[in-house]
């Protein structure tokens, strides 16, 4: 199936309205066990996220509603704007106002914005957290300490015929981040861990697309990879409760979590791939020869290698090819001193979001004046990688550069082998 089957736009009198009304309409809810719904949103629209994410495929606000036979739990909520959606959702179920807790996985407001008013309308209802986490839906939100339940590592909440189970799983990406488990039904609640970025009228992972892997690792890239060590302890908690289901806040649910469980494992602590990621930037083209250079070095020594130029890259394709590389190499001219712009943004990213591969080298070029190779690699450093070898230099390549090119590549390509 077209996981972006709402995207197209159908116009009437010059006005596009079809993504609009998916983004508003409320639709179906599902039971993903017995007595447990998704009453989500599906936004459609959505083409950024945290102003950094691009969401060529929208994103969803996942949460879940828990009908015990003596007490009913939302596990989180959904994004400013979509509470109506939310309630109205709930209400196919069970009146709003009889919601008894609202479980609070993770502070932010894509999954708890929802909060002030479900507690309008619920109005005897508490929020459940952890200590962080409940000192957070006071600060964001205005929650009453009166109105919130702290839960702590192995707690547990009796809805009657239903039992939530509480994890911690701090860093996951906030620091009041927990997990929650439905006993009984074995279905875990881990908020943005195993999430993905991806709409889709389908809601289960094994009704939607092959495209569903790859953006899972792009999700994995862009918000868990700088916390793979907490992820490495999430994944064995995970393991320990050993679930049926997986129903993360974005994305598909996995009623087939192996899949996902496995990919997690790679990720975070798997080996590495001998694979080599080059970024670059060219004004005038001298950058780019020594790219090309070096690109056919790392590939003819028997590694792959993925260029990518910077003026056109998606930088969230980077950050996914990274989480497995065993090898980066970054490229640039020099430019009022420095590296170019796309460079030094780029250089950050991989500076700090936790890249296994800590393997490097830097190229570039300059007209009068040098500079930009030195500070890229300073920066790196500073990010633990190892600097095997650097190139700079001035004007456009002679042969001589060439074969120093090529020789900075295949030393790359020999180190990772």
């Amino acid at each position: 199936m077209d996981v972006r089957i709402c995207s197209a736009n159908m116009f009437l009198g010059g006005t596009s309205y079809l993504g609009e009304l998916c983004c508003i309409m409320p639709s179906k809810t599902v039971e993903i066990s017995p007595d447990i719904f998704w009453v989500g949103v599906e936004d459609w629209n959505r083409r950024v996220f945290d102003a950094l994410i691009p969401l060529p495929y929208g994103t969803s606000y996942n949460a879940y509603l828990i009908v015990g036979n003596d007490k009913i739990a939302l596990v989180d909520t959904v994004n400013p704007g979509f509470e109506e959606v939310l309630l109205e959702k709930i209400s196919q179920i069970v009146p709003p106002e009889r919601i008894d807790y609202v479980v609070m996985n993770h502070a932010e407001p894509d999954h708890a914005g929802g909060i002030p008013k479900v507690l309008e309308i619920a109005d005897k209802a508490n929020v459940v957290s952890t200590k962080l986490g409940v000192d957070m839906a006071k600060l964001y939100f205005g929650v009453p300490p009166e109105r919130t339940v702290m839960v702590k590592e192995g707690d547990t909440l009796s809805l009657g015929s239903k039992t939530l189970k509480f994890t911690q799983a701090p860093w996951l990406h906030w620091p009041e981040t927990m997990f929650t488990y439905a006993l009984e039904d074995q279905v875990l609640f881990p908020c943005d861990f195993f999430g993905s970025h991806l709409t889709s009228d389908k809601l289960f992972a094994d009704e939607v697309s092959g495209i569903l892997l790859p953006e899972a690792k792009r999700y994995y890239a862009e918000i868990m990879m700088p916390f793979a060590a907490f992820g490495q302890k999430a994944l064995d908690k995970v393991k320990a409760l050993n679930p049926k289901i997986i129903a993360p806040s974005h994305g598909p649910v996995y009623r087939n979590p192996q899949p996902i469980i496995e990919a997690y494992e790679k990720w975070t602590r798997g080996p590495l791939e001998k694979k080599v990621v080059v970024v670059y930037v060219s004004m005038w083209g001298s950058t780019q020869t020594l790219e090309r250079t070096i690109t056919k070095a790392i590939s003819v020594n028997g590694v792959e290698v993925v260029p990518y130029n910077l003026t056109v890259a998606d930088l969230s394709h980077i950050l996914r090819d990274l989480v497995d590389s065993s090898a980066v190499v970054i490229g640039t001219p020099t430019v009022l001193g420095g590296a170019h712009p796309l460079v030094l943004y780029a250089t950050e990213l991989i500076a700090s979001f936790g890249i296994r591969g800590k393997v490097a080298a830097v190229f570039g070029s300059y007209g009068w004046g040098g500079g930009a190779v030195k500070k890229v690699k300073t920066r790196l450093q500073e990010g633990g990688f190892e600097v095997i070898d650097t190139l700079e230099i001035r004007g456009p390549p002679k042969p001589e550069h060439i074969e120093k090119a090529f020789a900075l590549g295949k030393a790359i390509a020999d180190t990772i082998s």
